[in-house]
């Protein structure tokens, strides 16, 4: 693998490249062809903003070993991310991932949880290698994202009910927001935020640019994970997310009957679509400009990259909103 990104690529291509490469190191250092098919058809996000991050720190002018070195990081991330998934699946009792029959389906729920605590494994040896660092870091986006598992299993089992304080219950947007954005900072923004300053620290940068870096990827996987759920909203696949206890809990009485609590939600989402569409983008919104604001910060160094920086969150969010023909500027 060489770096063939120049100072001149689009954002498209540069995103392009950086999956092709992410794909070589998969197949070349993971030797467990079970875990590389779970991989596949993944969008590589997280490494692509990662590499971006990269890029941006070192302008460009790293050694073939630094870019080589910083794929092979951002492999570490992408395990993570995809053994939550595979867990995740479990969890809310999804049959199908990226097209295909989910993994614990196919093997079983033992073998499915072993074998994501083994794509875990992996991604900690790399990321150890790349010193204590990027270790430290691993284990606490870890960490983090495990929280959010357990705060929206435990979320979604609680019995306790809140009442509307409006007579629709919808013009709160803070009410419907609160929690659902607490579960999605620690499950997708922390690994975006991560993923980021992973790239940055393969750089060898330091002091304030981790931080701003990290803030900007934080801001582009909440707009991320929200786009994603309007999406599944518009299409009407929103039965088991996050989103229908909190519904749930803008009843004004308790149901406990599930079939009937589903098509109450669902009644519900029917009559509000567009003032939950509004509310989805205007949240979209305010987190990609504050995502692009961060990447004119002034300790950003200037460069080709740093321009890419700031076209990236519109980028990824409407390439996400075109499913339902929505474009945000």
């Amino acid at each position: 693998m060489t770096n063939n990104i120049d100072s001149t690529v689009t954002l498209a291509d540069f995103f392009d490249i950086t999956k092709v490469d992410v794909e070589r190191k998969i197949t070349s250092s993971i030797k467990d062809k079970q875990i590389v098919s779970i991989l596949q058809s993944g969008k590589r996000l997280r490494p692509m903003v990662q590499q971006l991050c990269f890029k941006v720190c070192t302008g460009g002018r790293e050694t073939p070993y630094q870019y080589q070195r910083s794929v092979e990081g951002s492999v570490a991330i992408e395990l993570a991310h995809t053994a939550s998934l595979v867990h995740d699946d479990i969890i809310d009792g999804d049959k199908t991932r990226r097209g295909r029959t989910a993994f614990h389906v196919q093997e079983g729920v033992p073998k499915a949880l072993l074998v994501g605590h083994r794509m875990l494994s992996i991604g900690f040896n790399i990321a150890l290698s790349h010193g204590d660092k990027i270790a430290k870091l691993y284990v606490d986006t870890w960490d983090e994202v495990l929280n959010g598992e357990l705060e929206e299993v435990e979320y979604n089992a609680s019995e306790s009910e809140e009442n509307g304080n409006n007579e629709n219950g919808f013009s709160s947007k803070s009410k419907i927001f609160k929690e659902y954005f607490k579960i999605i900072n620690m499950k997708t923004a922390s690994l975006f935020s991560s993923a980021c300053k992973f790239g940055a620290i393969e750089a060898e940068a330091t002091g304030e640019i981790l931080d701003v870096l990290a803030d900007y990827g934080r801001e582009i996987g909440l707009a991320y994970q929200l786009a994603d759920d309007l999406v599944d909203l518009e299409n009407g696949e929103m039965i088991d997310s996050v989103i229908i206890p909190l519904l749930t809990r803008l009843e004004n009485r308790k149901i406990s009957n599930n079939s009937l609590r589903i098509k109450s939600i669902q009644k519900k989402l029917s009559k509000h679509s567009e003032e939950i569409k509004e509310l989805y983008l205007e949240e979209i919104r305010r987190h990609m400009i504050r995502a692009k604001q961060l990447s004119k910060s002034d300790v950003i160094p200037p460069s080709h990259f740093r321009s890419l920086l700031r076209e990236a969150p519109d980028y990824i969010i409407n390439c996400m909103l075109k499913e339902i023909n929505v474009g945000i500027c």
